[in-house]
């Protein structure tokens, strides 16, 4: 399997890199950070000796370099059979605070960049007649979220719909069983993005254990996933229907 992730450079990117590679895939990395993303490929060479890895800088809000960047890793890795739309943003401030540029740059990363990342993807599935797209979305998708949370959990919940529409189409159309669409909702798994809450937030798990949840399922191709799904296949029905102020707390 050749599969390239973006936002691979820390979190849940760089470990979802590192146990797929474990697990023999060939591996196309994208990220901001360079140096970070020189450094994993490192490892995992020195790790997995036997899997291909190769990598590119990619900024997803740079909208016209996304396609020219996932077709340069493939022709690098000789094809794709998957693409992990995982990057994104969570700088959200209260809407209206004086904080507008976090919004904005959050939206931008997280649905306009996850769109060019799936229209690249597509592109290629449709192309060669298969392929598994992944979107990496959040349990903060199921509904509106106040505070900090509002353009965050928005972006999420406009990720989901996106990928869902996509698995409708080719579910309905000549790429049935031939492409799949996987949509994964995260729940509170320690990562760079978490930051400081990963000590004091209650069901918070660690990076590795989250991400193999991730990973299970996408390798099962499922169509969507709660990760881990215990507890946040229960919380997330949960929280779709809570009270604001419970809402809040979960958030």
């Amino acid at each position: 399997m050749r599969t390239l992730i973006t936002g691979a450079s820390s979190g849940l990117g760089a470990e979802m890199a590192r146990q797929l590679a474990a697990a023999g895939h060939d591996l196309a990395l994208t990220a901001r950070r360079t140096d970070r993303l020189d450094d994993l490929t490192a490892e995992i060479g020195a790790v997995s000796p036997g899997v291909r890895v190769c990598s590119a800088p990619l900024d997803v809000s740079d909208l016209g370099a996304v396609p020219r960047v996932v077709q340069q890793l493939r022709a690098e890795l000789g094809g794709l059979e998957r693409v992990v739309v995982n990057a994104g943003a969570g700088k959200g401030r209260p809407i209206g605070s004086g904080r507008p540029d976090a919004n904005i740059e959050t939206l931008t990363t997280n649905v306009l960049g996850a769109l060019a990342t799936m229209e690249a993807a597509m592109a290629v599935f449709r192309e060669q007649g298969h392929g598994h797209l992944v979107v990496v979305s959040s349990v903060m998708s199921v509904r509106a979220m106040p505070t900090h949370m509002t353009a965050y959990a928005a972006s999420k919940a406009a990720v989901a719909r996106l990928a869902e529409g996509v698995r409708a189409e080719v579910d309905a159309g000549e790429l049935k069983g031939r492409v799949r669409v996987t949509v994964l909702h995260p729940g509170y798994i320690a990562s760079e993005m978490t930051g400081a809450k990963s000590g004091r937030t209650p069901l918070m798990v660690d990076t590795e254990t989250g991400v193999a949840a991730m990973v299970e399922a996408i390798e099962k191709e499922v169509g969507r996933a709660f990760v881990p799904r215990w507890p946040w296949e229960v919380l997330g029905r949960v929280l779709a229907i809570a009270p604001p102020a419970l809402a809040r707390r979960l958030g």
